[in-house]
């Protein structure tokens, strides 16, 4: 059926109307996209014109050390981080959910630091963290406990790191909180005349409630975790020892530093492997543990 001269207007005025938005689109996402992949197979130094090579970039970056480090402290700093991360929240979204006076005041005390420039905190838990003058390890003697010098001991900058990551939980605290505030209570009073605990409660109707809010968080934070880059740019510049040199981190090293935007473009692309293999095997795990309110 062929379209009228008024809805063929309409479809022109609402093309005009995102027009800005497709051409941001397509210069600043899909062009840039485009060429990283084409670069990966080329010698190119942004200084002269780029050199096709083939996969040697790609083979290169499997006899590259740097590179195997890298990539096995961003998976070590993501197993620390993401389980740790949501246990902590979810403890806390729990806590806020409560029915206590001022709940709104301790709601925003938890969400605070998300606002807090990333800059800011990383200058902030330098001080905290630091192993001589820290307010952690000060704490730490005062309880009898010898703290080690968190950013300069290879054995602890990562899980200093994720420490100092639990700091800007706030969003993932505010989407969980919601996700319990969804929760019919009429499957807590079923289950409470049946017998069941708060324990036996939070594991057999809270968690399956909101499992499709903490699949949804465990994926942002693959994405998030594996492209951690400001928080050791600023604390370690990869040290000690390159045990914090995470994988975007070193990408930065590549490209803007020594100038190889080739090379770096191929550890982009073999990043976007690695994260949508991973986000590929969470939702299949996903199937066996994420529960939906229609039955899927």
């Amino acid at each position: 059926m062929a379209m009228t001269k008024k809805e063929k207007m309409n479809i022109f005025k609402g093309l005009a109307f995102i027009s800005p938005w497709i051409i941001g689109f397509l210069t600043f996402t899909v062009y840039p996209v485009i060429m990283s992949f084409y670069y990966s197979f080329c010698d190119y130094s942004v200084f002269e014109k780029p050199l096709l090579i083939g996969f040697d970039n790609y083979i290169d970056l499997l006899f590259d050390k740097i590179f195997w480090i890298s990539l096995g402290n961003t998976l070590y700093f993501a197993a620390l981080s993401i389980p740790l991360g949501l246990i902590v929240a979810f403890i806390i979204a729990l806590l806020l959910n409560a029915k206590v006076r001022c709940m709104a005041v301790y709601r925003t005390f938890f969400f605070m630091p998300t606002l807090v420039p990333i800059v800011a905190s990383a200058v902030l838990w330098m001080w905290i963290l630091n192993g001589q003058y820290g307010l952690l390890n000060n704490f730490l003697e005062w309880i009898g406990l010898k703290g080690p010098n968190w950013l300069q001991d290879k054995y602890w900058v990562i899980p200093a790191l994720v420490v100092m990551g639990l700091w800007g939980l706030g969003r993932t605290i505010v989407i969980l909180l919601a996700g319990l505030q969804e929760v019919p209570q009429s499957l807590y009073e079923a289950s409470e005349i049946d017998g069941a605990n708060y324990i036996q409660r939070i594991f057999n109707v809270t968690i399956p409630m909101v499992s499709p809010i903490i699949y949804f968080n465990v994926i942002m934070g693959i994405i998030g975790c594996l492209q951690v880059f400001s928080e050791p740019f600023i604390m370690t510049g990869g040290g000690p020892g390159r045990a914090s040199t995470f994988y975007s981190f070193y990408l930065y090293q590549k490209a803007f530093e020594d100038y190889n935007m080739g090379y770096a473009s191929a550890m982009a692309w073999i990043l976007f492997i690695v994260i949508l293999v991973l986000t590929l095997i969470a939702n299949q795990i996903s199937k066996r543990f994420v529960f939906y309110r229609g039955g899927d």
